[in-house]
């Protein structure tokens, strides 16, 4: 009999992408409600290396995008985050503190992300 997958193959799942893994990284390190504007300043200046004033605006553009349409939603779908698309609110929920210890390690894994050393 299939359980189905695993919490650990879960994390997995959610950390495939990059936007992603920044984006749980933040929520980690925050733990609060974000808006998406949030993440998507914290995924562009991880990606560019640079402040926000200093990421060309298509590429912020299409950041905030792919976080509204692919990626916040992805973490939605997996009960996660609550995602209020209305006012753009991300909050982490009771199953992300189940898979953070697992979040945790695959995001500390990752050799290019450092946004976990920022404050």
């Amino acid at each position: 009999m299939d359980a189905g997958p695993s919490e650990f193959d879960i994390a997995l799942e959610l950390c495939r992408d990059e936007p992603r893994r920044i984006a749980l990284a933040v929520i980690e390190r925050e733990r609060r409600a974000l808006t998406l504007n949030d993440l998507t300043r914290a995924v562009a200046e991880e990606r560019h290396g640079a402040p926000i004033t200093d990421v060309p605006g298509d590429d912020v553009n299409r950041i905030h995008l792919s976080l509204h349409h692919r990626h916040v939603p992805k973490l939605s779908d997996a009960d996660v985050v609550e995602y209020d698309r209305e006012r753009g609110l991300v909050e982490p929920t009771d199953r992300f503190d189940r898979l953070g210890p697992h979040l945790s390690a695959i995001i500390e894994a990752d050799p290019e992300l450092e946004i976990l050393d920022a404050d």
